[in-house]
């Protein structure tokens, strides 16, 4: 054997209980599972007291920018992630055509950071090209986002003509050809927000009756998400190709604890009558995402530049904060969880960072502004690039999602370039195992290993990954479940997670009692 991991419980991924084994990895396989004192191994790793699992997978990041920076993979290794999927939420940064490619990525910027001039993504082969040149920690896989899909076709315009609907059917085409791992929706953004259903439909034609996934951030998540559900539970019945609801919640008060229990029912019961439709979570009560997010659908036209320039306008300013107020048709953050649950986590300009980690309600009180204004000029001097952390969610709902059969864990971290990042791009993962694993007992670990390694290598057909089974690729984590968890916070987010003693990717030795072994052995993961 190439490395012989010796004496810890084996939790192999697929759900079952663990056992006690050696694993033994030759040519970056596992190579045989079992009592292997008599093989030799030019390396011998002690997994005493600790247990041996599948690498985790991450289906929903927004890295898609990061693997040309000299330090991604490491904060992804540290909670034991040795595959990653971009391209979420409808937000890739490929194909993006020279023509729209400044107003795609300022609208991008708050999710996924600044994309680099040198980073080659007119197509996905373009960009798939570039990232297999590059060394990586990990594996990284992507999905083409149907919103830079088509805001390539006709920008962040609000219609689209025939002859725009089939060029966009034909860039889907093109981009599933390419070899990504799925097809990602943002209904919750702009322009996909302004899709009808059956427009929506039409726009999927290239993937009906294809088996490759749809991952879906949901028109809205708010008051009305269950609304939401049965749209695209409509849609996958429509298409007839898997389904999975991306980051599945109830965004408000109002809704906790009776929306999230009637969509598990729901997707239940889709599921028996045989759609291929399930959901994943992350484990946290905030999330991340762009600042101008908050604004009503029908403002958002136009991309960043244009909300930019109509902010200037104080009637598009009265519009907005009236619609803000008192809206229920949309996804409507403000109104549901407050001003001083939406923090500033990243602002480019100097004068304006000293409200980093500020809520809005407290940065307009700094300022002597209504809150409304106060987050109206910073987005206009910011050109639209600030993210936000909202608190928006229940734990207990976050837990009952984390129960459901049809579940599986994701972080949904997103990679603004300043700021507070938010902690789950640290320690998601390492969370589960310390929170709901080793605190609260939702999930045993088993189970946990299960959402994080095996069913998301389902969801997306990653056949070589996610088990540990003799001829699967040896991404291999050994940790202790006694001290395993994240050290992250809100306030000091950037803190590698704890309790990894090895980690492996693709057979080689990335992380070695507990630091990194900078090892280059990830490759880049194609559906073809």
């Amino acid at each position: 054997m190439d490395i012989l991991i010796q004496g810890g419980t084996v939790i192999d991924g697929t759900g079952c209980k663990g056992f006690c084994a050696d694993v033994g990895v030759k040519d970056g396989k596992i190579a045989a599972i079992g009592n292997l004192s008599g093989v030799q191994a030019v390396r011998t790793l002690d997994a005493r007291g600790c247990c041996v699992t599948p690498g985790f997978i991450d289906i929903h990041r927004h890295a898609d920018a990061r693997p040309l920076y000299e330090d991604f993979g490491r904060a992804e290794l540290m909670q034991g992630l040795t595959t990653v999927v971009n391209g979420n939420c409808g937000l890739s940064v490929a194909p993006c055509p020279p023509e729209f490619r400044g107003d795609i990525y300022s609208y991008l910027a708050p999710v996924t950071g600044c994309v680099p001039e040198y980073l080659q993504t007119q197509t996905l082969e373009d960009y798939f090209a570039q990232l297999k040149s590059l060394p990586l920690r990990i594996n990284v896989g992507m999905l083409a986002g149907l919103g830079t899909l088509r805001a390539g076709v006709c920008g962040y315009a609000p219609q689209m003509d025939e002859t725009a609907q089939q060029k966009l059917r034909a860039r889907l085409e093109e981009a599933l050809s390419s070899g990504v791992l799925g097809i990602s929706l943002g209904l919750g953004y702009a322009p996909e927000s302004f899709f009808s259903t059956q427009e929506l439909i039409q726009a999927l034609q290239p993937v009906e009756h294809s088996g490759i996934p749809i991952a879906v951030h949901m028109r809205q998540e708010g008051s009305g998400v269950v609304q939401a559900l049965e749209e695209m539970i409509t849609v996958a019945r429509t298409v007839d190709t898997p389904v999975e609801i991306s980051h599945l919640k109830a965004i408000g008060r109002v809704n906790w604890r009776s929306a999230v229990p009637n969509m598990l029912q729901m997707l239940q019961n889709a599921r028996q009558a045989g759609l291929d439709i399930g959901c994943d979570v992350y484990p946290y009560p905030a999330g991340s995402t762009q600042l101008v997010h908050i604004l009503p659908p029908e403002l958002q036209y136009g991309g960043a530049a244009a909300i930019t320039r109509n902010l200037h306008d104080p009637t598009f300013r009265a519009r907005a904060s009236e619609r803000m107020r008192t809206g229920d048709d949309f996804e409507n953050i403000v109104k549901l969880v407050g001003w001083e649950h939406i923090v500033l986590s990243s602002l480019n300009r100097e004068e304006n960072r000293a409200l980093t980690g500020k809520s809005v309600a407290e940065a307009a009180e700094l300022l002597g502004k209504d809150p409304f204004e106060c987050a109206f000029d910073l987005l206009e001097d910011e050109a639209c690039r600030i993210s936000m952390i909202d608190f928006i969610t229940d734990e207990q709902d976050i837990a009952d999602i984390l129960r459901a059969d049809c579940s599986c864990v994701i972080s949904d971290a997103t990679y603004p370039g300043t700021g507070l990042w938010h902690p789950r791009v640290y320690g998601a993962f390492s969370r589960v195992l310390q929170r709901y694993v080793r605190e609260t007992h939702t999930l045993t670990l088993p189970e946990a290993v299960y959402k994080m390694a095996g069913r998301p290598a389902e969801i997306l057909g990653l056949m070589k990954k996610g088990r540990l089974l003799e001829g699967m690729d040896a991404d291999v984590c050994v940790f202790d479940p006694e001290t395993v968890g994240e050290r992250g916070s809100y306030e000091d987010p950037a803190q590698y997670a704890r309790g990894m003693r090895y980690v492996l990717v693709n057979g080689k030795i990335a992380v070695e009692n507990g630091a990194f072994a900078e090892c280059f052995s990830g490759c880049v993961v194609t559906r073809k």
